[in-house]
Formats: structure tokens, sequence, C-alpha cells
């Protein structure tokens, strides 16, 4: 894991210094809150419904048991005793006081940790495949990369005041696990003639115009990386939307010029920013690699694991979901669910922080990795160890068996605390998770997504999700539109909107009609929701929604 210098450390530390003195500026009255906003918003701190909500960076989502204690310390000493992991692998704390904030950034760069850059128009946290480093199906760790890449956007004075914020996400996987194609620039590693490189991504994003990024290189050598995505967001300054915020986001850029037109004026642009690389940033990329030099793996029988597989079937089902495959066979990678049914998913509180640290410390090499799913992953825990891990959680109530399942939905606050959602998405996943829970059947449905959004700006992820919910206002009133057969992986799809929308106490139940129906017309188990849906059409589960009356009109 990579460890600050001296010089990251001044740099946080006088950053923290400097806000400390705005925020003093501007409870003695000397700052309006117009003034004090673009201030408060480069250093991570967002004035939400009720309170000031402040984002930490968890760079490409990798934690040490150093770092979760802290983090549960703030938690109980400046909030309300937890904090929510968020889908861009960053934690949330809700209900900050003012003339905390930046005692809070002190305690966070103690232990190499900061907000810098969790808002604005600028390169926001670089998100990584949460099982980088560890996963059987990798090319190379990309988290060096992602390092790198923290490095150079932090504070980069040219990319400062894009046109709209910028999101960047990486995996070294063929099996993407970082939505690549939903993001301004995704980095897909793939190799050519055994060289590793990059197939580089431009243009993807959410929001209120969703759309999949496009390929614009298909394969890029890892040393023209930094010039290359320097081209590319040179290109965007020069083109982008400044005239209107909603149409300022890359992909609209794109889609207004379209891809050939960018691809030759960021070819053009590139070898004048590759001149100017001169080889600082590979020497420093081998030093950051030396940080990650992978854990010193041990070989021992796993027995026990076996044995508890057999014997308890409460662990069989949690190791059936909520493992997966680790490079070193003797291994696996263990997903934390934070979604207990019935819970706000994404939520860990301090004493539930803590014991996740514990176990990171005794068991998984000191490290843990935070998802864009709202889970917590400890990647390289010996099978042997697993049945104790289990019994842990279980007692801190994070032994819930349902990751990647119907209950395991990715939800944004919503209108519990954003001041832009237009609808509740907490309830509602609390809602759906605990019929799903109470039907029993969701081991039986197999792999299920389903996001919710509580505004159009989609931070649940929902156009991505098998089922998608949007919460809307309607003249006052919720309203649920819901979007079928969207995918964020490899096989990347916007979701179909399926028609009207429903009220609030209509949309648990129109989601158990979805699922009723898919098991009534798969093929197989082996068939999952969205194979199902790709392979029947919307027709069967609109039908499922609105009925045969009503499937014309949602037609």
């Amino acid at each position: 894991m990579y460890r600050y210098t001296e010089f990251d450390d001044s740099f946080v530390r006088n950053r923290v210094a400097q806000f400390r003195k705005q925020v003093e500026r501007r409870l003695a009255g000397a700052l309006t809150e117009d003034e004090f906003k673009p201030l408060r918003l480069m250093n991570g701190l967002y004035l939400q419904l009720h309170a000031y909500m402040l984002r930490v960076a968890i760079p490409y989502g990798t934690l040490d048991s150093r770092k979760m204690r802290q983090l549960a310390m703030i938690a109980e000493r400046w909030d309300k005793g937890y904090g929510h992991f968020t889908t861009r692998q960053n934690i949330q704390y809700n209900w900050p006081k003012l003339h905390d904030v930046p005692d809070m950034l002190d305690a966070l760069a103690d232990v190499e940790m900061h907000a810098i850059q969790t808002s604005g128009n600028t390169i926001r946290n670089v998100t990584a495949d949460h099982f980088a480093g560890a996963s059987a199906d990798e090319i190379a760790d990309p988290r060096p990369i992602a390092e790198l890449l923290r490095q150079w956007s932090t504070d980069h004075p040219e990319f400062q005041f894009l046109p709209r914020k910028f999101k960047i996400a990486i995996t070294g996987s063929p099996n993407d696990r970082a939505v690549t194609r939903a993001h301004d620039i995704g980095l897909r590693m793939v190799e050519r003639g055994g060289e590793p490189g990059f197939e580089v991504v431009v243009g993807g994003g959410l929001g209120r115009t969703p759309m999949l990024g496009q390929v614009i290189r298909a394969f890029l050598p890892r040393a023209d990386l930094l010039p290359y995505i320097e081209a590319i967001l040179a290109t965007y300054n020069a083109l982008g939307r400044r005239d209107n915020k909603f149409k300022a986001r890359i992909k609209i850029t794109v889609h207004e010029n379209g891809i050939d037109t960018i691809r030759e004026m960021v070819e053009a642009e590139f070898p004048h920013r590759r001149a100017q690389f001169q080889g600082g940033d590979q020497a420093l990329l081998r030093e950051i690699e030396a940080a990650f030099a992978p854990p010193a793996l041990r070989d021992a029988p796993s027995e026990a694991f076996e044995a508890a597989r057999a014997a308890d079937p409460v662990f069989r089902a949690w190791a059936d979901t909520n493992l997966a495959a680790h490079r070193h066979p003797d291994h696996a990678i263990i997903t934390i669910s934070l979604k207990a049914h019935g819970a706000t998913p994404g939520d860990a509180t301090a004493d539930q922080m803590r014991v996740m640290a514990d176990l990171a410390e005794r068991y998984g090499h000191d490290e843990l990795r935070i998802s864009h799913e709202q889970n917590v992953i400890l990647p390289h825990v010996h099978k042997g160890d697993l049945p104790a891990v289990h019994a842990a959680l279980r007692e801190a109530g994070l032994a819930t068996a349902n990751v990647g399942l119907a209950s395991d939905i990715i939800a944004c606050p919503g209108m519990d605390y954003c001041a832009l959602a237009t609808a509740r998405s907490i309830p509602v996943a609390q809602q759906i998770a605990t019929r799903i829970e109470d039907l029993k059947l969701e081991h039986d449905v197999g792999p299920l997504k389903i996001k919710i959004s509580g505004c159009i700006n989609a931070c649940g992820h929902h156009h991505v999700g098998h089922i998608g919910i949007l919460g809307l206002d309607r003249a006052g009133v919720e309203n649920y539109q819901i979007t079928l057969g969207g995918d964020g992986t490899e096989t990347a799809a916007i979701g179909e909107r399926a028609g009207p929308g429903f009220a609030y106490d209509e949309i648990v139940p129109a989601v158990e009609r979805l699922i009723l129906a898919y098991l009534d017309q798969r093929e197989s188990r082996e068939e999952s929701f969205l194979d199902a849906y790709r392979r029947l059409g919307p027709a069967p589960f609109k039908e499922a929604l609105y009925g045969k009356e009503g499937r014309r009109h949602a037609a």
C-alpha cells in the first residue's frame, strides 16, 4: 500500500491549515455562504438537506486497519457514530458541525487521508476494481496506475476548473468490476504481444443523459498513459460546454462533436503532451509499484473451510455468495455485505468499522477495499481462517449472505439527506430488501442487480441496474420509474424505461412482480434475470408491471 512521502504529508496538512482559516472567516461572518461555497467544495464539504456533509476520498478503494479505525473514531467523535460508503469508493459523514470539520481533516491527515477533490469541476477520486491485486482473473494490479493518476491529478493547475466534474475508473481484469464504460474516462487493461496496456474509453456517464463511453484507443502502452489522458482533458477543456452545466460533461462533448473528431484532436495534441514527459512519471511509477508488492501468502491446509462448509448451512450460504476466487487457490476474497435486510445500504457503524479493521489486521494482511457497490472487501484471507472470520462477522451483524443477490441493493442517500434529491431512496431499498427476505426467494433468483437513485443525477447508478429505479417528483408526489436490462460490466448496457412510474407505495409490489415473472419465464436456474431479459425482451416484464391492457400503454 502506498505511504505518504514528506511532500504528501506537507501538502495535505497545508491544505487543512488553509481551510481552517476559511472556516474561521465563515463562522465570523467575514464570508457569506455563497463566497464560502467554492472553498468548501474544494475540500469535500457539501451543504446537504439538513446539515453539512464531508466526503472523504478513499483512493482506488484501498484502506488498511489504521485508516479504518480512524474513520470509526471520526464517526464517533464528530458525527453520529456511523459512516456511509458510496458508489465512488468514498466515505461520507452526514452530520458534521462546520467548526469541527478542520479537526476532522487533521485527523484524516494523521492517517494519510484527505477530502481534496471529492467535489468541484475537477478530477475526482480515481476508482478501481475492488478485487485489484487479488483476483484470479486479473492481468495485473491496476492500483499503482491509479495511485499515479491520483498524484498527477491532485491540484493539477490546468485541470482544476474543467467544464464539469471528471471521473476516471480503472480495471486490470477483462471482467469489468469498475463500471469503466460509465465514466468520463475508463481504462481497461489489455495485453498485446505480451505487453500490458490499456483500452481507453471516453465519454461515458449516467445522470440525466446516460451514455456509454466509446473506445478512443484500442491499445495504449502504459508509458503513454499520462500524456494521453492529458491530451483528452486538454481537448475537453477546449471544447466542453461552459454555457449550460447540464451539457458540460465530456459525454455531451463527444456526442456533439463525434468520437472521430475527438479522437483526431486528442491524437493531434498527444505528441506535444508526450514530449513534455521525460521519464519522470515512469520512475515515479516504479517507486509506486514497489509499495504495492503482493503480500506473502502462506501455504497451509484448508480442511477447516471444507469441513465448515459441509457441516454448517449458514456458513455454506455465506461462502457461496460472499466469496470470490483468489489468484492463490488456498485463499479467498471476502465481500462483507453492508446490506443486511432492512438496513441502509452502505452504512457501517464505528463498531463495525473496528471489527472489519481487526479482521483485516489478523487475517487479511492488513488490507481492506471499498467497492462501488457499497460493500467492504477483505482481499487476501486464507481459506482455513474463513470459519473464524465468518463467526466474527456474524457477531457484528456483518455476515448477510446476499452479495450479488436481489437485496444487495445500491442506493443513493436520496431525500433523507440530499438537497438535490426529488424522492426517497433509502426506504425503498430497505422495503425491497425486507420483502425479498420475507419471500425467501433471493438465493433461488440468483444474480440480480437492483439500483436506486433519488434524482436524475443517478448517484445510485440505476441506469446500469438489471432493475433500475429512479425517484422523481411529479407535482409534489414521489414517482418511481423503472428501467430494465441495464448492465455495468464488460457487456455494459443502459437500461430501457419500462413505462409509466409508480407511486411510493406501489414500487415494492412492482419489483416483486418483476422477480416473480422472471422465475416463471426463465429457462433454468442457470439463466440469470439479465440473460432472461435479453432473450425475451421487455414484453413479458412490462406485462408483469402493467398487465396485458397496460402493456400497450407502457410501450
